[in-house]
């Protein structure tokens, strides 16, 4: 059985029509196919058109979330309801085309664990094109995972990825980052983009700030989760280090100030080093502690997800 996870939010008009090329493709490909709509806190009759197609399709399940809670939200109480071994994510919007799923199904046939979509030929405005390929860029440089499009919610899982791999927050467009992580297997495929036919875009300018700052945290995650003292405590020995050779040689100055005070050296209260040397001493210590507090916390984290994942077993 294949599942299609679809966060929903505010996208009433275009529904029945998503459903229905679903269906089509499902039926030409013989697939087993069940179809999820998690209901994001929509405001309009997205709800109501969601529990139509339920009870016209057995295939259909709805989840409504409380509120609005966010995609990677949504997401993850789609993954909770999945009952097949490949799960497809796409967008409400239409502007992901059903039609690409045997494409992405053969793609992930090469020994892969993750399939990207690569809105290669984008119908979006300029403003959101040239952001989106700088910071993919930047996501792929960053993390080494060389993918063109971080961002594209139309992707393919087997159901062991998306049961491993926790997201929360925005970290939904990091999923292939964070399962490369892990030791899965990520592709790309070139897939269709289509024009938005309904709605707006329900994503602004703001969400690259945010998503620069969840690079940062994927970053963390994917390098330093495990031993995170490797990074803060770099950082921290570093300016402990400057700090201490800066002391040292106030202490020079003051010394050699004291011994020949007809220099006219400038009194060591009024040199901004000694503040620096201090304020380096103090900075580094603290990464240390929280270092080795981070240190603390993971170990004890271990007891509740193991830091590895098993590809395969010889026996269940």
């Amino acid at each position: 059985m294949y599942s299609a996870v679809i966060p929903v939010y505010n996208e009433a008009e275009s529904l029945r029509q998503l459903h229905q090329e679903l269906d089509e493709v499902a039926r030409a490909g013989g697939y087993e196919l069940e179809i999820i709509f998690v209901d994001d806190g929509s405001t309009d009759e997205s709800w109501a058109t969601i529990e139509q197609l339920a009870a016209e399709d057995q295939r259909v399940r709805g989840v409504r979330l409380r509120r609005n809670f966010g995609k990677a939200a949504a997401l993850t109480a789609g993954f909770a309801e999945v009952q097949g071994t490949i799960v497809f994510t796409l967008d409400a919007d239409l502007q992901d085309d059903p039609r690409e799923i045997p494409n992405l199904l053969a793609k992930l046939g090469e020994e892969l664990d993750v399939v990207s979509g690569w809105k290669k030929v984008r119908h979006d405005p300029l403003e959101k094109v040239i952001p989106s390929r700088v910071f993919n860029g930047l996501v792929s440089w960053l993390t080494g995972v060389k993918l063109h499009d971080h961002n594209c919610g139309f992707k393919c899982y087997r159901a062991e990825v998306v049961r491993e791999v926790a997201i929360y927050g925005e970290l939904h467009r990091f999923v292939p980052v964070l399962a490369a992580a892990r030791g899965f297997k990520i592709g790309e495929l070139p897939v269709q983009h289509r024009s938005r036919q309904h709605g707006k875009s329900k994503y602004g300018m703001r969400r690259y700030l945010k998503g620069f700052l969840d690079l940062l945290t994927v970053y963390f995650l994917t390098g330093f989760q495990q031993r995170p003292l490797h990074l803060l405590g770099t950082i921290g020995l570093g300016c402990f280090l400057l700090g201490v050779l800066g002391t040292l040689y106030a202490a020079g100055y003051w010394i050699f100030d004291n011994v020949y005070p007809d220099q006219g050296l400038t009194p060591l209260h009024q040199r901004p080093l000694v503040l620096y040397a201090w304020g380096a001493l103090l900075f580094g210590a603290q990464l240390l502690s929280i270092g080795f507090l981070a240190e603390l916390i993971t170990a004890r984290s271990q007891r509740e997800q193991p830091q590895f994942s098993v590809r395969q077993r010889t026996r269940p």
